[in-house]
């Protein structure tokens, strides 16, 4: 697989996933009509003893972006993200990574897709415990077969990038949690792969060491426009990093679209008991909520992007009612008021607390 790149993106990193199952036991295949018919997860596990890890995946994650994948344990997600670098063959279904199906690759296609064109970071770091921080960075260099010298002089920069210069010598017992997953983070990136596979990368850190890192992964983001698909059982990091959020539950795709999309509109009361707790100013759109029209006294601009906290915090600080609503390209697409913003955000936290709502809490 090649890898082109256009505009910082790597275009074969576009991950397709289409009707997808997986059923676990020794006939899995006896059992997919049963399950597309209706069977439930629990009636499969009871009489026949098999187990439904996922049912009827399809999911579109675009180049470039962050997919998260969230949900409770045992909901698949963790299956799910292990079916894309073929950790797990599935039962039925396609996962097509730049158009090519990973699922139907021989075993050379599959060695050189899985050393070149993705990587993966754990939950438990994963570091080889008799290496070296840079000699742990390297190693997917040393799979690859690239020069020792490019090796460390790649391992070095990302070592840098991640903020652990001066530690290259260390080994991982000699580290902090959150500097172990640093090193799993640069050794990721070291492999220069498009795609990069997240599971429950931060959920063993600490609460600010986890915000932490997720702070290094946006911003790393935003220079290195990777595909990555992201697993996490915590709300507040999936807004918080997703371009896109997928919720499962016993293997199956409840919700799938923005953050925004999400704590507006939840699919559910299971999606809602998920984001009953969320601070709505902080995910809904400016966009969302802007008027028509350049207003002429505003002397401030904000991004259509961004959330209502941010925009009222810029409207305060500015001593502005009222400010310009810019597009990607810095054109004026809008404005927002201050009346507007705060009138939203307490229309959203009435209308998801107050008894007899859709799916009051």
């Amino acid at each position: 697989m090649a890898s082109d790149t256009t505009n910082g993106v790597k275009q074969n990193s576009t991950v397709e996933i289409k009707g997808l199952y997986k059923i676990f036991g020794r006939r899995p295949k006896h059992f997919m009509d049963a399950v597309k018919e209706g069977m439930s997860k629990q009636e499969l596990q009871e009489k026949h003893g098999h187990v439904l890890g996922l049912k009827d995946i399809n999911l579109s994650m675009p180049a470039g972006s962050i997919q998260v994948v969230m949900g409770l344990s045992g909901s698949g997600k963790s299956t799910l993200i292990r079916h894309i670098n073929r950790l797990i063959d599935p039962t039925v279904g396609e996962v097509l990574v730049g158009g090519q199906d990973v699922c139907k690759m021989g075993q050379g296609a599959l060695r050189n897709f899985r050393r070149h064109e993705t990587a993966m970071v754990f939950q438990k770091f994963a570091l080889l415990p008799h290496r070296t921080v840079i000699n742990n960075v390297v190693y997917g260099l040393e799979v690859q077969g690239v020069p020792r010298d490019k090796q460390e002089t790649e391992a070095r920069r990302w070592i840098d990038r991640v903020g652990l210069s001066g530690f290259e010598d260390n080994y991982p017992n000699q580290l902090s949690g959150g500097m172990q997953q640093r090193v799993g983070l640069a050794r990721a990136l070291a492999n220069d792969a498009p795609l990069l596979l997240m599971d429950e990368a931060f959920s063993a850190l600490d609460p600010l060491i986890r915000m932490d890192m997720q702070s290094v992964l946006l911003d790393l983001q935003t220079e290195l426009h990777k595909t990555i698909v992201f697993i996490t059982h915590d709300v507040d990091e999936a807004l918080r990093l997703g371009d896109r959020i997928a919720i499962l539950r016993d293997g199956e795709v409840i919700q799938e679209g923005t953050g925004q999309d999400i704590v507006m509109e939840p699919a559910d009361e299971y999606i809602q008991n998920f984001v009953k707790d969320v601070n709505r100013a902080r995910v809904i759109q400016t966009e969302s909520v802007m008027k028509a029209g350049v207003h002429s006294g505003a002397t401030v601009e904000v991004s259509d992007s961004a959330n209502l906290q941010d925009a009222a915090r810029i409207m305060s600080d500015a001593q502005q009612q009222v400010v310009n609503v810019t597009n990607g390209d810095g054109q004026v697409v809008g404005h927002l008021d201050l009346e507007t913003t705060v009138a939203a955000i307490v229309k959203q936290e009435r209308r998801h607390t107050t008894p007899g709502s859709e799916f009051s809490a």
